[in-house]
């Protein structure tokens, strides 16, 4: 509530006060912060304010990688394909009954963006910003997003953000995202809360550059164990069930939460700046930089009577907590020459420490530690080069002691041939440990414990990918990659799926022979006039001696949508019809106790239709939502389900708005 408030006020204060722009603007600065830029996707939307014409170019918003986008106000598919709970495309997932419940994977990348570990429980923390999908802002007067939507029931989805600045050189944004949804069945309800704050600034004589930012997120779910006579009350479709409320569920009194709080800077000093004779553009820099991250984290199931669904517990009374304390520190030098590129070094230093609150002793004695913690340091590298349209990078992290990290790396190069078409080509390798709960946990629940600290290898993935981009002939990706140690979780002993779900629990396992994985996807819009067909298509092919990898090997989504200027060009107005598909295959199961989805290969699910219909209209810098999900549930059949025993949303009408203004 305390973030609301204050988020409120903020939002309040920027309409009443406004900011006023005065004379000329002065001359900026931007290297330390704009590596790359993209053109403005709408350069047509202006502001003015007293003497001065504001455009979207004024409004940056800066990327954890530097890359610069500018305020997009437009109305486009992609937007549509991004309005929902996590803001991104959704294409390779598949969202169970409930907003925000889980989502299982129809599409996989592996690909890390950090050499260390995470705490886990990543089916229910995909709503869970890493620092990596923080942004920073720089704008000449003060900014506000409002993102709304209806969720299902009672509750709401509601995205507020400011960004302000004090100077040019000096931004701030804050902002909380607030959710919760009931949703149709019975123990579903979803809670959640993102609140953000970010600051960045660049001295005057453009030396020193900072940003950073505070994160505090909470995901709250309620646990329902899935359906528990699905062929009666659900695939049947009788109509008494079709409430849902009615139908029966595995659990009544469990839920999870994950909560964590991250405080992160980032600085450099340039040393040495020389730039071009009348320019503001650099020749030589020479600059020393400095990273800092703490971040607190805790995965928590409850359970207030235990279940026999999960095997024998030691207390009736389930209170399960893994929590995750890191703290990173990291310098680095940066040379850059205009001739001869931007050359980056470091050393780095990671402290974990992974605790539970007691240890377990099972009958034989043996005792399961509840701690693993210790100290990582690590060297890292990085270059940078653009030869006319040839742009190439690469960067390299190598661990030199502890046990957690091994290597990452990552090469990139891309070529523009012309105004049409582009290359990019991506090499990446990374070895390194599983997540915390796959190497320990504890848990009333007796099949829940495990200690594999000593026991698996380091994961070792390994992907080549090429990539054409063309306004004429659509977009290609091909990907291929290979897995070494994968570990996963699996079902054993007894453990089932389906109706018999007595005394069903999964262990983590570390596959020992390589898993190889393609994937082709392609992008391609076709327009006639004012109607156009926008198609995206996935192929997946896996290798492996071994069924640990599950995927669907097709998947497609295909929208037929209409876009014209209505009432004498007041209102942008763009509506279609969505055509989501993906084969059968065995979908991964899911489990609540740890929150992770786990491989089953007894039941193949999917194969069947999903159809949205859409009316969106843009007033100005207003884009306003409606949709009805799923139209096609009653009529195609009661068979879609997103997990085992746990059903996609039946049909439901959504609207929402997204909203700019400026002050």
């Amino acid at each position: 509530m305390k973030y609301i408030t204050l988020v409120l006020l903020c939002l309040t204060t920027s309409i009443i006060l406004g900011q006023d722009v005065k004379g000329k603007p002065e001359k900026r600065s931007d290297s330390l912060l704009v590596d790359k830029k993209t053109k403005p996707l709408d350069p047509t939307d202006k502001l003015k304010n007293d003497s001065i014409v504001l455009t979207v170019e004024d409004y940056k918003i800066i990327s954890f990688e530097r890359d610069t986008t500018f305020l997009d106000t437009t109305l486009t598919i992609e937007k549509e394909y991004k309005y929902n709970y996590l803001r991104k495309d959704d294409f390779e997932l598949i969202s169970f009954s409930n907003i925000g419940q889980a989502y299982n994977a129809l599409g996989v990348d592996f690909e890390r963006v950090t050499g260390y570990p995470s705490l886990g429980a990543t089916a229910k923390d995909l709503k869970y910003l890493e620092k990596e999908q923080i942004n920073y802002y720089n704008v000449a007067t003060p900014l506000t997003e409002l993102f709304f939507k209806t969720t299902l029931e009672e509750g709401q989805l509601l995205d507020a953000n400011l960004a302000f600045n004090t100077s040019r050189r000096l931004n701030f944004s804050i902002g909380y995202t607030g959710f919760r949804s009931l949703g149709k069945y019975n123990d579903t309800q979803i809670e959640s809360g993102n609140f953000i704050t970010t600051t960045n600034y660049l001295s005057k004589n453009g030396r020193y550059a900072l940003r950073a930012h505070i994160a505090a997120q909470n995901i709250f779910s309620e646990e329902n164990g899935g359906l528990s006579e699905k062929e009666i009350q659900f695939e049947s479709g009788d109509e008494d069930f079709t409430n849902r409320p009615t139908v029966d569920v595995y659990l009544d009194d469990a839920d999870n939460r994950i909560l964590g709080k991250r405080y992160y800077l980032d600085h450099v000093y340039k040393l040495v700046r020389k730039q071009l004779d009348s320019t503001r553009f650099e020749k030589t820099s020479l600059a020393i930089g400095h990273t800092f991250e703490y971040e607190t984290k805790y995965y928590q199931f409850i359970e207030t009577a235990s279940d026999t669904l999960f095997g024998d517990a030691i207390l009736s009374t389930i209170d399960d907590k893994a929590v995750l304390k890191t703290f990173y520190n990291g310098v680095n030098a940066e040379f850059y020459n205009r001739t001869l590129g931007k050359l980056t070094g470091g050393v780095n230093v990671y402290n974990y420490d992974y605790y539970f609150d007691s240890r377990f002793i099972d009958e034989d004695g043996t005792v399961i530690p509840n701690r693993l913690n210790g100290t990582e340091i690590g060297i890292g590298g990085k270059y940078e080069k653009r030869i006319g349209g040839f742009d190439f990078s690469a960067n390299l992290k190598y661990n030199l002691s502890g046990q957690l990290a091994g290597n990452l790396f990552n090469a990139y190069a891309s070529y523009i041939i012309n105004e049409n078409n582009k290359l990019r080509f991506s090499l990446h390798t990374s070895s390194r440990l599983p997540n915390f709960n796959y190497l320990l946990y504890q848990s009333e629940y007796l099949n829940y414990n495990w200690d594999n600290s000593d026991v698996f290898e380091k994961e070792r993935a390994s992907s080549l990918k090429g990539e054409l981009l063309s306004k004429t002939w659509g977009n290609l990706m091909v990907k291929y990659s290979n897995l070494d140690n994968y570990t996963y979780f699996a079902p054993v002993s007894n453990a089932t799926i389906g109706n018999d779900m007595e005394n069903a629990f999964i262990k983590p396992l570390q596959e020992g022979n390589t898993v190889s994985h393609l994937k082709i996807k392609y992008e391609k819009e076709f327009r006639v006039g004012k109607f156009a067909l926008n198609n995206t298509v996935m192929y997946q092919n896996v290798t492996q001696d071994t069924q640990v990898l599950n995927v669907p090997q097709l998947v497609t989504r295909n929208t037929l949508y209409f876009s014209s200027d209505v009432f004498k060009k007041a209102m942008y107005l763009q509506t279609g019809i969505t055509f989501k598909y993906f084969s059968s295959y065995n979908m991964n199961g899911y489990n609540p106790i740890l929150g992770e989805f786990y491989v089953q290969n007894k039941e193949e699910l999917g194969g069947y239709p999903l159809l949205d219909f859409f009316i969106n209209a843009r007033i100005k810098q207003t884009r306003v939502y409606l949709k009805a999900e799923h139209f096609n549930a009653a009529f195609s059949g009661y068979d879609y389900y997103a997990a085992p025993n746990y059903p996609y949303r039946d049909f439901v009408i959504r609207f929402g708005l997204v909203w700019n203004f400026f002050s």
